[in-house]
């Protein structure tokens, strides 16, 4: 028998599955409006808020109730801190774009796929395309059925982005050049404090990729554990581009982005095949949200200020982004692959 809440579920995105606990195979369903959806910049313990009313609901009765089957999300996918917010936030104003910002549903399923091949896997490792195919399912649905939902993902997602994408979807990767990406890291505090919470799974990732471990992370400076936290995000895009159709990835610089927005969102919009004239990117290109920080609105940041910001980090910390490049090139001159994605984006 159905519950309540699992009938509620499937009848759209009202009910969010916020988060996934496997060891009980629950989910944690959150009520959310499409006003509270738009506004959100966390889809994770950050958007809880007093008519969110979370209740835990058993897998097997969601997947049952959900009979609408729409498996048709887009996705962003990127190497942290390279404007995928603003991005999302300015495609979310384009007619058809159902945006949603990082579900934390996403990072538990990266988590649980470093497990796959484990004795201590949850699920066996022929359950997971079907888990995977089901949430994004669960996060296609939009208040609207004539829009399509396009699901910014965080960072360290990346690493599951094929899983995600499957044979035909489509998906923009967001990028930053090596010394940008540093730059833009050591300019403020809390991306340094990231980077240090970041710092053991993306080590661990980036020697899973080598096949070896040549570098300890109580060993890695500042400005090093930067340098690996960016080789390891490109390598993880790097791997689930070299699957399936290059039609349905768009690589994109975050700066050749801001040095012209509208034509930036022009490209993007025709990538996913969404309708926008040259006279509504231009508008999106000057309306509010390109001078708001966009991961607090409430505070204003633009392209000049962020500018003006790396030139300062870039001239005060001449020496630590020396010390990352000669980590890149230790980093190159051990492995093939890896030195393609350095002289590719660097």
């Amino acid at each position: 028998m159905t519950s309540p809440l699992a009938e509620a579920f499937a009848q759209g995105p009202t009910w969010f599955p916020q988060q996934l606990d496997a060891a009980t195979d629950r989910v944690l369903l959150v009520k959310v409006t499409e006003e509270e959806y738009r506004k959100a910049s966390f889809l994770d313990q950050r958007m809880f808020g007093p008519h969110s009313q979370p209740q835990w609901a058993p897998w097997t009765e969601l997947e049952a109730a959900d009979q609408a089957k729409r498996r048709d999300a887009d996705f962003i996918f990127h190497i942290g801190h390279v404007g995928s917010t603003l991005i999302s936030r300015l495609l979310g104003e384009i007619d058809g774009v159902f945006a949603l910002r990082e579900p934390q549903i996403l990072r538990n399923l990266a988590d649980l796929d470093a497990l796959r091949t484990k004795s201590g896997s949850p699920w066996p490792p022929a359950r997971f395309e079907d888990r995977f195919g089901t949430i994004v399912g669960w996060l296609s649905r939009t208040f609207d059925p004539g829009d399509r939902a396009m699901i910014k993902a965080t960072s360290f997602v990346s690493e599951i982005a094929r899983d995600l994408m499957g044979a035909n979807r489509k998906a923009l990767f967001l990028t930053l050049p090596a010394e940008r990406y540093i730059t833009a890291i050591l300019s403020g505090e809390n991306s340094r404090q990231e980077l240090a919470v970041l710092g053991t799974t993306r080590l661990n990732r980036l020697h899973a990729r080598m096949g070896r471990e040549p570098w300890h992370l109580w060993a890695l400076s500042e400005p090093a554990r930067a340098a690996m936290s960016w080789l390891s995000e490109m390598a993880a895009l790097g791997a689930a581009a070299e699957t399936g159709s290059q039609d349905n990835i768009l690589w994109l610089d975050f700066d050749m982005f801001l040095a012209d927005p509208a034509e930036g969102l022009l490209g993007i919009a025709r990538h996913f095949g969404h309708a926008l004239d040259e006279a509504q990117a231009i508008a999106l290109a000057k309306s509010p949200i390109m001078g708001q920080y966009s991961k607090a609105p409430e505070y204003g940041y633009n392209a000049e200020q962020r500018e003006q910001l790396l030139a300062e980090t870039r001239d005060a910390h001449a020496e630590d982004l020396a010390e990352a490049r000669a980590w890149l090139d230790e980093a190159a001159a051990m492995d093939d692959r890896l030195a393609h994605i350095i002289a590719a984006h660097s």
